[in-house]
């Protein structure tokens, strides 16, 4: 039986959709005749905790735990934050940005390089290098971000000298919110010269949109495929919806960040609900959001119709999702939002009910919506696409719905993927 090591920062129990990608590849190679060992942190600072994601581990999996030291309690203290407060101000901010929140986007920049989770990088190295000398794995495999997982690896593979496949769910240096860290020029070239070195180290590089690997390619990558997010069949098993008849409903699952406010939709549910007196609409947000769509929602006397309920447990969120009329995807406002394929998208399509995007019409994520009949992406601005959309959801236009082509995206089928690539890997040496 192959071994594989498994190097990431999200694991049980965090929540949030960032813990999916690692979990899923250590539970699926698992089944598919793969001895799977993860490394972990000890005492993580997780923005979210969702205890149900436990229940994904294979019992026979091996996990190690590295201590590790993170700077976002400091942080919050600064700030005037509470302990349950976003410690990303970089995109999603509960209040209006602070001189303290600008000097910590600086100091997390310039100083955590490649993330916040920098100072993790040399005991990680240290803790599993002794590991691998006592138990050799035959391949390394991470997810990032944070890349400090793919740091790690990539000192990992050149000391050695184990093939290394490198996962991407976002970029690098092309991040969306990249230019938003006002990273100098010395940062700039320290995170650059290690992004290039990682193209050098890994055997393999996965990422999870066409368009991403397009742009990874343009600055110097090779051996890259696409591998997407997927969703769980078992996530799905034991759910009974029990929607309501009387309400519209429409759902957004996760964080709403100031690069993907839906000012123009939130418009046009307030339109609607003045035209439609006796319509019984409710939009909900579930994750966190904004302090400026939160402000819109109030100016508007709105609060009775769009309710933000904060976070719940994943399982209780793809209940609420099946018991919706439409999901709403939120794509980021960024220069590579051609290639956004949030992990979210995938559990919506499962779903089998309506989606709007917000975004780029032509998109990655536009091309699968539309040809999986699940939906489209329209332009934030565009009212009136936002209000025919909705009014024919309203009028049952969508009657005929009917989903199709959606099972290549299973967990267990993009994985699968991830699996004869290590095996190449190996095989090739």
């Amino acid at each position: 039986m192959k071994r594989v090591l498994i190097i990431s920062y999200y694991w049980p129990p965090a929540g949030g959709i960032s813990v999916l990608r690692s979990l899923k590849f250590a539970k699926y190679l698992h089944q598919m005749g793969w001895e799977v060992v993860v490394y972990a942190p000890e005492n993580a600072d997780y923005p979210l905790i969702d205890e149900g994601n436990l229940r994904d581990i294979p019992e026979e999996i091996e996990v190690i735990r590295g201590k590790i030291l993170e700077p976002f309690a400091a942080f919050k203290k600064l700030s005037g934050r509470k302990p349950d407060d976003s410690a990303n101000p970089v995109y999603q901010r509960d209040k209006k940005s602070s001189i303290v929140d600008s000097l910590s986007i600086w100091v997390r920049a310039n100083f955590f390089i490649p993330d916040a989770r920098a100072l993790w990088i040399r005991p990680s190295v240290k803790r599993l290098s002794q590991y691998l000398r006592r138990k050799p794995v035959h391949v390394l495999l991470t997810d990032g971000p944070p890349h400090t997982n793919t740091v790690i690896a990539a000192r990992l593979s050149k000391k050695f000298n184990i093939p290394w496949l490198a996962d991407f769910q976002d970029p690098w240096t092309q991040v969306d919110y990249y230019k938003m860290m006002k990273i100098s020029g010395p940062a700039d070239w320290i995170h650059k010269k290690m992004e290039q070195s990682v193209f050098r180290t890994a055997k393999h590089i996965t990422i999870v949109s066409p368009s991403w690997k397009k742009d990874l390619e343009s600055i110097g990558a090779q051996n890259v495929s696409v591998v997407y997010w997927g969703y769980d069949e078992d996530d799905f098993k034991d759910i009974s919806p029990d929607p309501d008849p009387g309400t519209f409903t429409i759902i957004h699952a996760g964080t709403v960040g100031f690069d993907r406010l839906p000012n123009a939709f939130i418009d046009q549910i307030n339109l609607l609900v003045k035209q439609l007196p006796d319509q019984k609409i409710e939009v909900l947000f579930y994750g966190p959001v904004d302090y400026e769509l939160k402000e819109q929602v109030h100016q508007l006397g709105l609060e009775k119709v769009v309710l933000f309920k904060g976070n719940i447990e994943r399982k209780a969120m793809l209940k609420k999702l099946m018991e919706c009329d439409l999901q709403l995807l939120l794509l980021n406002k960024a220069d590579n939002a051609m290639g956004r394929l949030p992990g979210k998208l995938y559990e919506y399509l499962r779903v089998k009910k309506p989606i709007m995007g917000l975004g780029l019409p032509g998109s990655d994520a536009d091309h699968i919506l539309q040809n999986t009949g699940t939906g489209k992406v329209l332009n934030y601005n565009d009212t009136e696409g936002i209000r025919l959309f909705l009014s024919d959801l309203l009028n049952e236009e969508w009657k005929s719905f009917n989903p199709d082509g959606i099972e290549q995206f299973s967990s267990e089928n993009q994985i699968s993927k991830i699996s004869d690539l290590l095996k190449e890997m190996i095989q090739n040496g």
